[in-house]
């Protein structure tokens, strides 16, 4: 396991003072945590021991019962003050410091970009230092536990938290969790991969079955998170609702002790998402800790299980285990040494930065026919239309949800009926779009129409020099989506805009992959996600030149429903349940028990595309730029593993970054990437980039054997623009070879 540096990040994050115990001699700091541990662990009572195995989501408690001194947040666990054993306080989550349903009146934080805005970065250096910025903040309003990493796969571009994930590669999506997640845990504090495994969607997310063949799991979903875990070591891994193979995650022998203990070696502890609990027997295949414990059915990790204790049917070295797992995460983290300090000075100046600086990063240029961008400051009329650009950028909605410094500028409808009404909400905050555009064409008179009468904004829009059109579609935690259209009339808004204007620009501001029936009508478009807190200012800069785009998809955009491995959403058309199930956004169910099948296995994303034969509307990997890349110089060294050299070089005139892309592909099977370099070049310049492959995704894994295999075999390494945009390729011989799982 990788050990995260115990430096603090100190961009845009808050100082910490070391405490007294983390002064103490060089003979306690050199103790491993396994050893602390095992002799705390020997100290404690059996009642100690559970206080660390379950605990409430605290805003759900009655005033009276809240425990004094730590904020409200998404729970918290009891700690040992007589052994110096810290309470873990945990918040949500990947994107920033969440209030969820405002527990704490007025309280604001940092809002990072949506999660496949920073996987549009392919940049684990920006990752980290977002990690690193929002685990201060955590830090500095009491939390050491910050429910930070999600990495399920994209394997529908429907799914309802798609915009929290970061795409459909597991090497591209694992690297970057694993940077985040290191960045978080430079605070000393915990972070928590989530969610395993294999939640890919909401529809029926607490009684789905998902069936996959093992290989299948391993080569894809799982590999994401077991990249995620080697590079950033989280101190926590969350179980997820849904079921594998018929049994819930939380509960799940093999995914909780055969895949992450024995296989991954894994020391940290396992905790339930809130509401996925439903048995003692949990502890015994691998579950740790209940989270949130109210929210499920039954207290089975406490009440229960002093029952199930006292009557033999679960063994005391199971709570043992444990509990000795929750204070290894501790120790190891130092949480105890590095106390938390409510109420430390936060520079929310420095952490807009870090956000604004992923924002721009994470913006992808999908469309520039003519050069229309970026746009000439010799534009004198400018008319931006829709999206609420008057009043900030959407957020996605649920957990991971976080209130922007300034607040929520706009709220409208977000669901209406179900799981999601209770938490889920819509609103618009950040730095608005049309005032950011304003500062960046001071000589411009920019005017707005917010796009309700789309008669009215053809007129304005032939009128205009320049029509940028701002499109956004919702997103939230428990509802997936009935498609992949604008909606609310915003597809007949930009046809008419473009019908009007042959200068149209559409900045997308959505949570996951749209249709687009108006595309070959517009010459500039730019998925601009949920841009976070300084989302207004990042669209702006890079449609004034300011910044050169240098995002890239990390989901393909698909042409139509038709090209999905599954052309109905799974469970969408499943029976309702019977009856009325407690109503949280953990335990709500609306449909009967039902599994969900995915037709291209380890193939998720761009691969099924490939194996296919179909082209996309916007392939994986794809992104545009104010200048040109060339690439030449390919040398391939090959054997049991693959290392791959090439240059690329700034052949145009503005200095950019380039996502240049290594695949292989190898006989019968489909293309799978391999790395990439993120070269940041001046005009004329050139760098070498280097890449050498993990040969967990040069090869295929053997259940029976347990065992990577690399298989002898001639293949073909390209070097891509896009997965379906090879600019090099060159012929390699591997080598057999194998790799523990």
């Amino acid at each position: 396991m990788k050990r995260h540096s115990a430096l603090l990040l100190t961009l845009g994050a808050s100082v910490v003072t070391m405490s007294a115990a983390a002064q103490s001699g060089p003979e306690t700091r050199a103790e491993t945590p396994d050893i602390r541990a095992e002799r705390t662990l020997s100290a404690m009572t059996p009642a100690e021991k559970l206080l660390l195995l379950h605990g409430p989501m605290h805003t759900l408690l009655p005033p009276e019962q809240r425990p004094q001194g730590i904020p409200l947040g998404a729970g918290y666990i009891e700690g040992v003050a007589r052994l110096g054993i810290p309470r873990l306080v945990e918040t949500d989550a990947s994107l920033g410091v969440s209030n969820l349903m405002e527990a704490r009146k007025g309280d604001t934080a940092t809002a990072l970009p949506s999660g496949l805005s920073l996987a549009s970065t392919w940049d684990p250096a920006i990752a980290h230092a977002g990690g690193a910025m929002i685990g201060s903040e955590a830090r500095a309003k009491g939390f050491n536990v910050m429910l930070v990493g999600g990495v399920n796969l994209v394997r529908d571009p429907r799914g309802g938290r798609n915009f929290e994930y970061l795409g459909e590669d597991p090497l591209l999506a694992g690297t970057l969790v694993g940077a985040q997640i290191d960045g978080v845990q430079s605070n000393h504090i915990i972070a928590t991969i989530k969610h395993f495994a294999l939640n890919d969607q909401e529809t029926g997310r607490n009684v789905a079955s998902v069936e996959m063949d093992e290989a299948a799991m391993r080569e894809s979903d799982l590999l994401a998170f077991q990249i995620g875990i080697e590079k950033g070591d989280p101190g926590s891994v969350m179980c997820a609702y849904n079921r594998v193979g018929g049994i819930y995650s939380c509960e799940n022998p093999f995914l909780l002790t055969d895949v992450l203990r024995r296989d991954w070696g894994y020391k940290g502890y396992v905790m339930s998402d809130w509401g996925a609990v439903h048995s003692t027997a949990a502890l015994v295949a691998g579950l740790d800790q209940q989270s949130g414990e109210q929210i499920d059915r039954k207290p089975y990790l406490s009440t229960l299980l002093e029952q199930a204790l006292a009557a033999g049917r679960v063994p005391q070295s199971a709570v043992d285990q444990a509990a000795g797992r929750v204070l290894h995460s501790i120790y190891a983290h130092q949480l105890d040494r590095y106390p938390l300090a409510v109420g430390t000075t936060i520079d929310l100046s420095a952490n807009a930065a870090v956000a604004q600086r992923a924002a721009e990063a994470g913006i992808v240029l999908l469309k520039n026919e003519g050069g229309l961008l970026p746009l000439a400051h010799q534009a004198r009329r400018i008319v931006v239309i829709g999206g609420n650009a008057d009043a900030g950028v959407p957020s996605g909605g649920g957990s991971s949800q976080v209130r922007p410094v300034g607040g929520a500028k706009r709220v409208t409808a977000a669901a209406t009926s179900g799981v999601a009404a209770m938490f889920a909400q819509r609103f618009y905050g950040g730095t608005p779009p049309l005032d950011a555009i304003r500062a960046e064409f001071p000589a411009a008179q920019v005017s707005f129409l917010d796009g309700k009468d789309a008669a009215a904004a053809a007129r304005a829009a032939q009128a205009a020099d320049i029509a940028i059109v701002f499109a956004d579609k919702y997103a939230t935690e428990a509802l997936d989506q009935p498609d992949l259209s604008l909606g609310e009339g915003q597809d007949e808004l930009i046809d008419a805009v473009a019908s009007a204007n042959a200068r149209t620009v559409v900045v997308l501001e959505t949570g996951n992959p749209v249709l687009m029936p108006w595309q070959a009508k517009v010459p500039a478009i730019l998925a601009a996600w949920y841009g976070g807190q300084r989302g207004g200012d990042a669209i702006a800069r890079i449609l004034s030149g300011q910044v050169n785009p240098s995002g890239h998809l990390p989901v393909t955009f698909p042409v139509s429903l038709d090209q999905l491995p599954n052309r109905v959403l799974p469970g969408s058309d499943a029976p309702a349940a019977d009856g009325e199930t407690k109503a949280t956004y953990g335990l709500a169910a609306d449909t009967k028990p039902f599994d969900i099948h995915y037709p291209e296995g380890s193939d998720a994303g761009y691969r099924w595309y490939d194996a296919k034969g179909l082209k996309p509307l916007y392939a994986f990997g794809h992104g545009l730029s104010y200048t040109s890349f060339r690439y030449d110089r390919l040398k391939i060294v090959s054997g049991e593993s693959l290392t791959v050299r090439f240059t690329v070089t700034n052949s145009g005139d503005r200095a950019g970054t380039d996502v240049p892309q290594v695949y292989v592909r190898r006989p019968g099977k489909a293309k799978r990437l391999i790395g990439w370099g993120r070269p940041e070049l001046q005009p004329g310049e050139s760098r070498e980039v280097v890449v050498t492959a993990d040969p967990r995704v040069l090869g295929d894994y053997d259940v029976k054997a347990r065992r990577w295999m690399v298989r002898p075999e001639r293949v073909t390494v390209e070097i891509a623009r896009s997965a379906t945009d090879p600019v090099l390729s060159a012929p390699a011989r591997l080598r057999a070879a194998t790799r523990k799982p």
